[in-house]
């Protein structure tokens, strides 16, 4: 990823996806595009839910809990998981 925001969301009464969601939502308004990726903490990480609005969920050992670290995944990257 060559750019990312981190977005912060501890709120208990909101879901994982309502979380991205919105944290989405905030990155397109600021940098004029949708983010295609979202590394969250691996204990919060869902298996079942692959995407949320078309972004690719993706659990990190390096995420802190109720953080979620979205951005473009790279090319290079992409490729090599198709």
């Amino acid at each position: 990823m060559n750019e990312g925001m981190l977005w912060f969301d501890n709120d208990p009464k909101r879901g994982l996806t309502d979380k991205v969601d919105r944290a989405a939502k905030y990155y397109q308004a600021k940098l004029r595009h949708r983010p295609t990726v979202c590394y969250l903490n691996a204990e919060e990480f869902d298996a079942k839910l692959e995407a949320i609005n078309g972004v690719l969920l993706k659990p990190a050992s390096n995420i802190r809990p109720n953080y979620f670290w979205l951005g473009v995944e790279n090319k290079a990257v992409q490729a090599r998981a198709a």
